[in-house]
């Protein structure tokens, strides 16, 4: 079976493929000519989707496409072919994310950054941060990822709460409740993660009436999708005091313009989309397992539903 890699990285990847799969003829390259070239007799392809939907628009297709992103929101572009397999990263990015949430839950918690300015302006700060234990909050996103993220946060004494499509038992939340619900749990929930994909239903989801329901003390993180915020409603709601903080690390426009309000909004932090990077290590092993899969006409872990997006 031919595959073609289509990763900055590539050259890892195809090592690791070639390790793992010795079976499998692996064909790649960095220069998009040759690429193009190559896609026209691979069945299969492997990659990071910008790099892929281009290909698809160029008139190639596969059999079945792995991207090697959670989010595929390239490849679901208008004209864009869609009567191909498509399955994205799933259980790769939990601890991963998991450690980005708490990095900036434990900052929030202990003061971290207002403790910089202080030894900036050279005062001496010694109050006393706090601890994890007995906060509350809420994963608005209940998939894979937003499993993992809970179960990584109970441990810590958190109250963990959930958002999802529809309500639902779910361990280890102590409830999961509709997409309808998210006004009334915003205003219980220390946190509020957004792990939301991008779909018509998730787009403008946190607006100014959203964010006037937000404890004055809560930390919004933004780890799912940047259309899911009106970015001039959380802006306006961090001057006005309606939240204490925001992390966000999925902006509507990468790179984020440079007039863009986010840059110089108080108590709001850029991380530039850097909250889960992909493990090419544990991208080769979850891709050879749907191989396999592929092969012996089963399902495929992470398969993409194109009418939900997702």
């Amino acid at each position: 079976m031919r595959v073609l890699i289509a990763e900055q990285d590539h050259p890892l990847y195809a090592r690791l493929l070639g390790e793992a799969a010795p079976d499998l003829e692996v064909l790649t390259s960095g220069d998009s000519a040759e690429l193009s070239r190559l896609a026209a007799d691979c069945p299969v392809w492997l990659g990071q989707p910008d790099l892929l939907a281009t290909l698809l628009r160029q008139g190639h297709q596969p059999q079945w496409l792995q991207s090697t992103w959670a989010g595929i929101t390239p490849l679901l572009a208008d004209g864009l072919p869609r009567d191909y397999r498509l399955t994205r990263a799933v259980g790769i990015f939990g601890q991963v994310m998991a450690e980005f949430v708490l990095t900036y839950m434990l900052g929030h918690e202990r003061e971290v950054l207002a403790r910089l300015v202080s030894q900036v302006e050279r005062k001496w700060d010694n109050r006393m941060g706090q601890s994890l234990a007995g906060r509350t909050a809420l994963i608005v996103g209940t998939g894979d990822i937003g499993q993992s993220v809970a179960e990584f946060l109970v441990p810590f004494g958190v109250k963990v709460y959930g958002i999802a499509s529809t309500a639902r038992e779910q361990a280890p939340f102590i409830e999961v409740a509709g997409l309808d619900q998210l006004g009334r749990l915003v205003g219980e929930a220390d946190y509020v993660i957004n792990l939301l994909p991008n779909t018509p239903n998730t787009h403008d989801l946190y607006d100014a009436a959203l964010f006037k329901q937000f404890k004055p003390t809560g930390l919004f993180i933004n780890v799912g999708r940047g259309v899911a915020v009106v970015d001039a409603d959380l802006v306006e709601a961090l001057k006005e005091g309606h939240l204490a903080g925001a992390v966000i690390d999925v902006c509507r426009q990468e790179p984020l313009p440079q007039r863009h309000p986010f840059w110089t909004a108080w108590g709001l932090l850029l991380t530039g989309h850097s909250s889960a990077p992909t493990s090419p290590s544990m991208m080769v092993e979850l891709f050879v397992q749907n191989v396999r899969a592929f092969q012996a006409k089963q399902a495929l872990r992470g398969e993409v539903d194109f009418e939900r997006g997702y």
